[in-house]
């Protein structure tokens, strides 16, 4: 559903299936942005998230937290914080805010 409404809005989406493909890809071509899911299966979100801010190329790439966890989540650095259910539009919305504010951070 995700995938849809974001191709839908004009964006190139690359999926990964766990937090270890998911560094594989973003190794091969960071992208603009990265979705995360804490809740990944091999490796969790929370890993993922430091080995992005841990390397050169990928540390500037904003990261957008989708997640139904508890918990305040500050300590994540993610650009924008999304909490379980979101809407698609409302993904969309906050993908375009958080890309055009150059990653800053924003709990959405």
């Amino acid at each position: 559903m995700f995938r849809t409404a974001l191709a839908l809005a004009g964006f190139d989406v690359i999926e990964a299936g766990n937090g270890l493909d998911a560094l594989r890809v973003l190794d091969a071509n960071p992208p603009h942005a990265v979705i995360l899911d804490l809740g990944l299966p091999v490796m969790s979100g929370e890993a993922v998230r430091q080995e992005i801010a841990a390397h050169a190329h990928t540390r500037h790439v904003p990261v957008i937290v989708v997640t139904g966890q508890p918990g305040a989540h500050d300590t994540l650095d993610a650009a924008c914080i999304l909490r379980k259910p979101v809407s698609p539009d409302r993904l969309v919305h906050v993908v375009k805010n958080c890309i055009a504010a150059g990653g800053g951070s924003a709990l959405a």
